[in-house]
């Protein structure tokens, strides 16, 4: 019992002597109402806010304000939140923005303004975002859109005008080095009905893949029906992944929507020669690794600003990318020292210029490949030289030192000279037996007693039957023959008549 006391005393001592806060549940600092904070996360969805909360914890770096009831945001209410990187402020009722709402926001990277209610983009309403990659900005009502409305946004990868009220849509300020990042440019379901095609041939190969002009009312023009058709044989894959989706109007009627890549008939009477020059192709290159590289970026008239883009896309400017590996010269030129596999690909240069009326791009489509091993011609004519030799050997070995059958036996019975197996009875050779054919070697009938039996039979020379062997090799035997003394050699036509002794061969016997 007194123990309980004591432990009761000291606690209670502890507890006066450090204070109570730190014993009970800590709350976030300037957590607004309602909303939760997580360690950076501040999320205050779905809870019918009309107005932004007042405090907001500088901790903050997602802010998620999505599905409320918001009309307008005041300007500077982001200056607390200097970590802010992403905002979410989709499905408000937000119908413009204003300027000085996103003064402090240059860290901002992703900002979400989809499902609102906004009509009009004006010139600085999204000043500030210096450091914006994604802007969504889909299913609103926007009809009208200032020129200069993303002209600060240099650093912005994907834009996201789908399911709007535009009716007409201006590339040039999204063209060139203001645009370099861009890689996604949504305009799809939207009222577009007259397009630059000048302006769409001339966007760069990256933003091409990436820019999306589906479920609009588009003229059904000849030029555009080629440009479009080109970018579907190509594969690029805003084109080829909605095609049954890219519509145009053949009379100028909303019922007369017929699709591009289906009706080829609306199309039959437009001209190739319209298309001719229309977009200027890539320039194909091949090289093999580890060899130098150098593009030039070939431009109407002096550039002022040159940058390069890598098939990796990543922006090239001086001194060049990265990884050192490819080099952005003082003329615009790009230099790679030694040609790696990860440099297959497009590279695009963008140029401007005051005397370039629209910023210029050039492409190079390099292709790499590994070199291929030359033979070795040395080895090659070695290894040729060897086994004809080889052969040509073993042919003399055949024909001038035939093994001697006895002689196996005579070195079983430790016979010391082979000479002495001619003594040792023989049985008789199949060859004997051939008397058709040993008949033609001699003119000796084969049962005349002057034939010698000779153990030094050879064949010498093989011979195609004429008559009844239907192709088969005929063996023509050589009798009485020393090898020893090769001036008995004596030549004779195995045939019916000597007449035929040039025509059939000779045979040595």
């Amino acid at each position: 019992m007194a123990r309980l006391v004591l432990q009761s005393t000291l606690l209670c001592l502890l507890r006066v002597g450090l204070g109570t806060q730190d014993f009970l549940p800590h709350t976030p600092h300037n957590c607004p109402h309602k909303c939760v904070c997580a360690a950076d996360l501040l999320d205050c969805a779905g809870l019918g806010l009309r107005e932004v909360p007042v405090t907001l914890p500088a901790a903050a770096a997602d802010l998620d304000l999505s599905h409320n009831a918001l009309q307008r945001l005041p300007p500077g209410w982001l200056a607390p939140l200097s970590r802010l990187h992403t905002l979410h402020l989709n499905h408000n009722e937000l119908e413009a923005l204003g300027r000085g709402v996103f003064t402090n926001a240059s860290g901002l990277r992703v900002l979400d303004l989809s499902s609102n209610a906004l009509r009009a983009l004006g010139r600085h309403d999204l000043d500030g975002l210096g450091a914006l990659e994604t802007l969504l900005l889909f299913n609103n009502h926007l009809a009208h859109l200032d020129e200069r409305a993303f002209h600060r946004l240099g650093t912005l990868r994907r834009l996201y005008l789908g399911r709007n009220e535009l009716s007409f849509f201006s590339f040039n300020h999204l063209h060139g080095l203001g645009s370099a990042h861009l890689r996604v440019l949504d305009l799809s379901s939207n009222r577009i009905g007259r397009t630059p095609v000048p302006d769409l041939a001339a966007l760069p190969a990256f933003l091409k893949n990436g820019l999306y002009l589906h479920n609009n009312p588009l003229p059904c023009d000849c030029r555009l029906y080629h440009l479009l058709r080109r970018w579907h044989q190509r594969g690029l894959s805003a084109v080829s992944d909605f095609a049954r989706e890219y519509t145009c109007l053949a009379f100028k009627v909303p019922t007369s929507r017929v699709r591009f890549f289906a009706h080829n008939r609306v199309f039959e009477n437009c001209s190739v020669a319209l298309a001719k020059d229309l977009e200027r192709p890539e320039e194909q290159l091949h090289v093999q690794v580890g060899r130098s590289l150098r593009l030039h970026c070939n431009t109407s008239a002096p550039a002022l600003h040159v940058a390069w883009v890598s098939p990796q896309h990543e922006l090239l400017v001086a001194p060049g990318s990265r990884n050192g590996s490819i080099a952005v010269l003082a003329d615009g030129s790009l230099a790679i020292g030694s040609v790696q596999p990860w440099h297959e690909g497009v590279f695009v240069c963008l140029a401007t210029g005051p005397r370039l009326h629209h910023n210029q791009t050039h492409e190079y489509n390099v292709s790499v490949s590994f070199p291929h091993p030359e033979p070795d011609a040395f080895n090659t004519g070695f290894t040729t030289l060897l086994g004809c030799a080889v052969g040509l050997m073993l042919v003399l070995l055949y024909l001038f030192a035939p093994p001697c059958p006895g002689c196996r036996r005579c070195y079983h019975r430790t016979c010391r000279c082979c000479h002495r197996c001619r003594r040792w009875p023989r049985t008789p050779s199949p060859l004997q037996e051939l008397s058709a054919q040993s008949s033609v070697l001699s003119n000796t009938p084969p049962d005349a007693p002057s034939r010698k039996a000779s153990v030094h039979k050879h064949v010498v020379f093989l011979e195609p039957g004429r008559r009844g062997l239907n192709g088969r090799v005929q063996l023509a035997v050589a009798e009485d023959f020393d090898l020893y003394n090769p001036s008995g050699l004596r030549l004779k036509a195995g045939s019916e008549s000597t007449s035929s002794t040039a025509s059939e061969g000779l045979v040595m016997t």
